[in-house]
């Protein structure tokens, strides 16, 4: 089926919006969840602030196009780490997880650690789940790795146990600068070391709420 090309408008109205788009990431960035205004958005950009609301409802509306964009920033980082090991690639990318929260710690704290912005309403978490390509990734490669005998069990399960410790571990790091961790990256390979042992090393049972999560594998 052929898709009809953009009008000149609606080419003119999404190139605006991917500039102002990108205009609140670099704010971010910079100055943290905070920095991220409708005025300071517009000034960024030369606009009214009024204009921003052409594009964007308000703050929040920003914040979750700001986090479905990182979701697929870190997806594609992700994508790239991939070896015939499914270990292998599960352990790569949980290091290229925490690597992005390091090299991004202001969007990271805001896209990841701002409850606001995922309170979603009314959408289920199959729904929140189509949208992070980068869990997705994650629970493929959990998934392969239980299809070679490598883990055993919840694939869900595992990749939330998983997931949990490089949150963990870089939330801290962020949080908590002063404290002795030593090398950052080294920390996080120990713990990412911690959690493989424990998945690989029993079958590990479903999360007892994952029921009532859709999922589907």
């Amino acid at each position: 089926m052929n898709v009809p090309a953009m009008s000149r408008r609606e080419r003119q109205k999404a190139e605006t919006r991917a500039e102002l788009l990108a205009a609140a990431h670099q704010l971010v960035r910079e100055q943290g969840y905070d920095g991220l205004t409708i005025r300071k958005l517009a000034d960024r950009v030369g606009y009214a602030p009024m204009s921003v609301y052409s594009y964007f409802a308000d703050k929040d509306d920003i914040l979750l196009a700001l986090a479905e964009d990182v979701f697929e920033t870190l997806a594609a980082r992700v994508e790239n780490k991939q070896f015939d090991d499914p270990i292998e690639s599960i352990r790569s990318s949980l290091m290229e997880y925490v690597s992005f929260a390091l090299e991004n710690p202001n969007e990271y704290l805001t896209v990841f650690m701002t409850p606001k912005v995922h309170q979603h309403g009314e959408e289920t978490f199959e729904t929140l789940k189509k949208n992070n390509p980068c869990l997705n990734l994650l629970l493929s490669r959990i998934k392969a790795a239980t299809e070679r005998g490598q883990m055993k069990g919840d694939v869900f399960a595992i990749a939330t146990i998983l997931w949990s410790s490089v949150h963990g571990a870089v939330s801290l790091f962020i949080t908590f600068p002063k404290f002795p961790f030593g090398e950052s990256r080294e920390f996080a390979e120990r713990m990412i070391d911690v959690a493989m042992e424990y998945v690989t090393g029993r079958e590990i049972t479903a999360l007892a709420d994952s029921s009532n999560c859709g999922i589907i594998l």
